[in-house]
């Protein structure tokens, strides 16, 4: 078991890997770019780095591709699994910060209207795309995941019903 203390790229990577393994960390990325990081940011050269980390405290698999580009493909290692169950289990009170460009100009006076159809439109797009996600999962979606991008969901409507209000000028 790990003597590191892991960080939340870790257990993104734990988790990324529990769910699609085996795994570059390129498709890492990919699976991420469709799942995590619409809730949860993270560099994407730190997939790799964190996967090579992983590696070395024996909580992933390395093997690497003998011919070709000679990839690394990682998998989950039963440490691994435990370390990410053990941190799942453990319940948190921390929230989310919240880096909403929008949200900073018009605190610093941006014009509410002017801001507002900008920011209706990327929030009804994200929308869209998480209720199309939803939609297109069905049942094959785990409960954990579809609970998550119900939760986008719901913050996504809220952001188009604030940034609709202003843009009514109300």
């Amino acid at each position: 078991m790990s003597t590191r203390a892991l960080s939340e790229t870790s257990y993104v990577v734990l988790g990324l890997l529990e769910r699609f393994a085996p795994a570059t960390p390129y498709e890492l990325k990919r699976h991420a770019q469709r799942t995590v990081f619409n809730f949860w940011s993270v560099p994407h050269t730190q997939l790799y780095t964190e996967c090579a980390r992983l590696a070395g405290e024996g909580l992933v698999d390395e093997e690497r591709e003998e011919g070709g580009r000679r990839r690394r493909i990682y998998r989950l290692t039963p440490d691994g699994l435990a370390a990410l169950d053990a941190w799942r289990a453990q319940p948190t009170n921390a929230l989310y910060e919240a880096r909403d460009p929008g949200t900073l100009k018009l605190f610093f006076g941006a014009d509410p209207a002017t801001l507002a159809a900008a920011q209706l439109t990327a929030h009804e797009e994200r929308l869209a795309g998480f209720e199309a996600q939803l939609a297109d999962a069905g049942d094959a979606i785990p409960t954990g995941m579809r609970l998550a991008l119900e939760m986008g969901i719901g913050h996504e409507r809220e952001y188009v019903r604030f940034w609709s209000r202003l843009a009514e000028g109300r």
